[in-house]
């Protein structure tokens, strides 16, 4: 769901939508990484000035902790 979410979120925001992928990797029962990985010239698109653009994602993920009980941790990689 989390995934879903990220993957169609991030192709809204990046140039090349067809380098995006998501890699998700849970680290404990309650715990799991979750890494977006996009093209070197979106990086800083995803990012936004100031970090602002993934401070709003991870804080619109972290809510999910609500639902499903589980904490994400958020980081953009690039795919090169």
């Amino acid at each position: 769901m989390v995934e879903d979410f990220l993957k169609h979120y991030t192709q809204k925001i990046v140039a090349n939508k067809d380098a995006v992928s998501i890699k998700k990797t849970m680290k404990e029962m309650d715990f799991c990484e979750i890494e977006i990985y996009v093209a070197s010239s979106d990086v800083g698109r995803l990012i936004g000035k100031d970090g602002k653009m993934i401070s709003a994602i991870k804080t619109f993920i972290s809510a999910c902790k609500a639902k499903d009980g589980i904490s994400y941790k958020v980081s953009v990689q690039s795919n090169t």
